[in-house]
């Protein structure tokens, strides 16, 4: 019997798969009617692909609402993508906080190899605030303020939530 890929290498080719099928999709769509179509198109895709995989990883992790079962979620999300981050959690008067800093975007990585860097912030402005929220917003009442981008020329993005706790 034929070797079969380890569970590493079936993440793997799905991770790789679904990354290029955005970038492949999107290239194909700009080809036809122009990058801020394509962008307002991707934008719309946006608006519901969080939704879908909030949804999964809640369920899957048997997580609730609220700033902590979102931590808990979106940790695993950006693990699963590639990201390379650090979490500071932490409460003022009257609601947590929650902050990422991310020092390695896998999709910021794919813009520059891909020899569109100079591209990747107008997207990030969109997608990745779009994203995000959307994200946030499958926990309760989460509210997302990026602040640092390193597709600004940042050496991190900072991804700042709050809500309750």
């Amino acid at each position: 019997m034929a070797r079969k890929l380890t569970d590493k290498e079936a993440a793997a080719y799905f991770r790789r798969s679904y990354t290029a099928v955005d970038g492949l999709w999107f290239m194909k769509v700009e080809e036809k009617l122009g990058f801020e179509a394509a962008l307002q198109l991707d934008w719309q895709v946006w608006q519901i692909m969080p939704k879908i995989q909030a949804r999964f990883i809640k369920a899957a992790l048997k997580e609730g609402d609220g700033l902590e079962a979102f931590s808990t979620c979106l940790e695993e999300k950006l693990s699963l993508e590639g990201f390379q981050f650090d979490i500071n959690r932490y409460t003022t008067e009257n609601e947590g906080v929650l902050e990422i800093k991310v020092t390695r975007c896998p999709w910021h990585d794919i813009m520059i190899k891909s020899g569109r860097g100079n591209l990747s912030e107008k997207i990030s402005r969109l997608i990745c605030t779009t994203e995000n929220s959307v994200w946030a917003l499958e926990f309760g009442d989460i509210r997302f303020d990026p602040k640092e981008g390193i597709c600004k020329g940042s050496d991190s993005c900072v991804l700042r939530f709050e809500g309750k706790p």
